[in-house]
C-alpha cells in the first residue's frame, strides 16, 4: 500500500496501531456481541440526569463553537478546587492533554520516565514526538517512586509520569508519600500527576490541591470521564502553576470542546450528590468482583479505582486465554499489556446485570482452561 511521500521520517518509522483495540473492533473482528462492556473503565452507571438534560438543552447549540477560552468551566473548576481559574486549563480528555503537554516538552530522543507497564496511551503520545521511554518496574503491584525518582536523576529526564490511584493495578499511594515524591523532583523535572481515579481513592490517598499549586513542575490530570460518566464526552483538565496552564495556549486546539460536552461537565460538577452516589455503586461493584474472584480461585487485589485487578496466578498467556474466553460469552474485559502484570486480568464496576454475566461466564471459561 502506497503512502505520501513526505511523512517525517518519524512518522514513517512509528507504526499504524491504537494504544487500546476498542470493544466495536472486537465484535467486528471476532464477530461477537458485547452484552457486558466492563473492560474500559467507563462508568456504565452513567452521568446524572440532571447532566442528561443539560446535554439534551445544548444540543440545539451545537451549530455553535464552544467558548475558545474554556472560561465558564475554567471558572466553576476553580471554584470547586479553590484555586484561582488561572491555574486551570481544559481540554479534550486526559488523553489529549497528554498529547499536548509532550509536544511542549518532548524532541526526538527526549528521555521520559514512566512505569513499565503503565498508562500505554501516555507511552503513545511520547513516541509520536520522538521521546526516548526509560521505565523502572512496578514493585509490589505498585508503581515504584524510588525506581522513578532515581531514573530522572540517572537520566536527567525532563518528564515523569505517576498515576495515582494507577491504571492497570489499581493501586494507590498516600498522599504524604505522593507529596514528598513530587517534592524530591529536580526543579527541571515536570511531574504529570494522573489523578484520573482520585474520586473513587479512599481518604488520604489524594494530596489536596492547594498543596502542590506552588509547585511549577508538576501538572495534575484530571477527568470527567471516570466517576462522572462522561467518557464519550472528552473532558478533561490540569491543575498547575499560571506558567504551565498558559503554556497549553501556545500549542492545544482552541476550539476543541464540544458545546454538549461543555454543558454536560458543568452541570456533573454541581450535582455531586449523583457523585457521591456513583461513587458507592463502584465501591459496591468492587466487592462483587473481588467475591467472583475469591469464589474461583483467584485473587482480587486491592483497589481504589473504579475496576478491579485480578491475579489470576500464571502467566499472560493464560490471563489472554481467560480475556478471550469471556468475550466469547460476550464479557468484554482487559488485561495489563506486560509481564509481570499480565498475569491478572482488569474488570470494571459494572451495572447488575454485566456482573451476572461475568459471574455466570467466569467458571464456565475457568472449567475449559483447566
Amino acid at each position: 500500500m502506497s503512502a505520501f511521500s513526505r511523512f517525517t521520517p518519524l512518522a514513517a518509522s512509528l507504526p499504524s496501531t491504537v494504544p487500546f483495540v476498542g470493544p466495536e473492533a472486537i465484535e467486528r473482528n471476532r464477530h461477537l456481541a458485547v452484552k457486558a462492556r466492563i473492560g474500559a473503565n467507563e462508568s456504565s452507571f452513567g452521568p446524572a440526569p440532571s447532566v442528561l438534560d443539560a446535554m439534551r438543552n445544548a444540543a440545539t447549540e451545537t451549530w455553535m463553537y464552544a467558548d475558545p477560552e474554556n472560561f465558564e468551566l475554567k471558572e466553576a473548576l476553580a471554584i470547586h478546587h479553590g484555586v484561582s481559574r488561572d491555574n486551570i486549563a481544559v481540554g479534550s480528555g486526559v488523553d489529549g492533554m497528554l498529547g499536548e503537554i509532550a509536544r511542549l516538552i518532548v524532541e526526538p530522543g527526549t528521555p521520559v520516565v514512566t512505569s513499565f507497564g503503565g498508562y500505554p496511551t501516555f507511552n503513545y503520545h511520547i513516541n509520536g514526538f520522538g521521546g526516548r521511554l526509560v521505565t523502572t518496574p512496578y514493585v509490589n503491584d505498585r508503581e515504584d517512586l524510588n525506581g522513578l525518582l532515581d531514573t530522572v536523576r540517572r537520566e536527567n529526564a525532563p518528564l515523569v509520569y505517576f498515576a495515582n490511584p494507577d491504571n492497570p493495578m489499581g493501586s494507590w499511594w498516600n498522599a504524604n508519600e505522593v507529596e514528598n515524591f513530587a517534592k524530591s523532583l529536580p526543579d527541571n523535572c515536570l511531574l504529570i500527576l494522573d489523578e484520573a481515579y482520585c474520586e473513587t481513592a479512599p481518604k488520604g490517598a489524594t494530596p489536596d490541591v492547594k498543596a502542590l499549586i506552588g509547585l511549577p513542575n508538576i501538572l495534575r490530570m484530571r477527568t470527567f470521564s471516570k466517576a462522572y460518566g462522561l467518557a464519550g464526552a472528552r473532558v478533561g483538565y490540569a491543575i498547575g502553576t499560571l506558567g504551565n496552564v498558559q503554556a497549553f495556549d501556545k500549542i492545544r486546539n482552541h476550539f476543541g470542546m464540544a458545546r454538549v460536552s461543555v454543558a454536560a461537565a458543568l452541570v456533573a460538577l454541581n450535582d455531586q450528590a449523583y457523585l457521591h452516589e456513583v461513587v458507592q455503586k463502584i465501591d459496591g461493584a468492587r466487592t462483587r468482583i473481588s467475591a467472583i474472584a475469591k469464589a474461583n480461585a483467584l485473587s482480587p487485589l486491592a483497589s481504589a479505582t473504579n475496576f478491579v485487578t485480578i491475579d489470576c496466578g500464571r502467566d499472560g498467556v493464560y490471563a489472554k486465554a481467560i480475556v478471550d474466553g469471556l468475550m466469547e460469552h460476550g464479557v468484554f474485559i482487559r488485561m495489563p499489556g506486560v509481564a509481570p502484570l499480565n498475569r491478572c486480568i482488569r474488570v470494571s464496576a459494572g451495572i447488575q446485570s454485566s456482573l451476572d454475566l461475568f459471574e455466570e461466564a467466569l467458571p464456565k471459561v475457568l472449567k475449559k482452561l483447566a
